[in-house]
């Protein structure tokens, strides 16, 4: 399944309304979908959405912390792991059950940690900290061929500053949803986000 770098952060949501928001994220073009461990059942909205939706989008958990964790999410149904942190036993461990992995780093040595223990991705995190210019000076450095993701601050008005600085995606938290929204309401911002990465998103 082709997907774009783009992973909506679904902080906070509850098993009612996971389908809603899923399917109006799906239907506007992102279709990797985190569900934070530290939502209301987050497992069993993943198991839910990964049930029902799995076909059609790429379900995973974030906020994950341990080994513990990243079994569980695989028994739910996930299939991608996001951290903040560089944890190389969660990493390890979301390689081996065959999940994607998108560490949280902040500085070369996190990054180089993180991509040794295999991670599939990285996710810069609080990408608002480091800026463009940080995550530049860092991407001399870094494997080409690793998936970079701007994460805490990304939306689609700065997309271009992080494209140019090297990265590959944005992670979106409360840009695209937050507690009390409704799925008509996560469609539209979505679809904004979608547009925005389309019209920047390097060749």
């Amino acid at each position: 399944m082709e997907h774009r770098h783009l992973i909506a952060i679904l902080r906070g949501i509850t098993p009612s309304e996971i389908i809603g928001v899923c399917e109006a994220l799906i239907e506007a073009g992102i279709t990797m979908i985190e569900v934070p461990l530290n939502s209301p059942d987050a497992l069993i909205s993943i198991a839910i959405a990964s049930n029902a939706l799995g076909d059609a989008a790429t379900i995973g958990a974030g906020t994950v912390l341990s080994r513990k964790q990243v079994w569980a999410v695989s028994e739910a149904g996930g299939t991608f792991v996001v951290s903040p942190d560089t944890n190389k036993q969660v990493i390890k461990e979301t390689i081996s059950l065959q999940m994607l992995s998108f560490p949280g780093v902040f500085t070369p040595s996190e990054a180089f940690r993180a991509i040794k223990a295999g991670a599939t991705g990285l996710k810069f995190f609080p990408a608002e900290a480091l800026g463009p210019k940080g995550i530049k000076a860092m991407t001399a450095v870094l494997p080409p061929d690793i998936p970079l993701y701007a994460v805490g601050g990304a939306n689609p008005d700065n997309f271009s500053e992080y494209f140019d600085a090297g990265c590959a995606g944005f992670g979106l938290g409360t840009y695209l949803y937050k507690p009390g929204m409704d799925a008509a309401q996560v469609g539209e911002r979505a679809a904004t986000a979608v547009t925005a990465y389309d019209a920047g998103y390097p060749e």
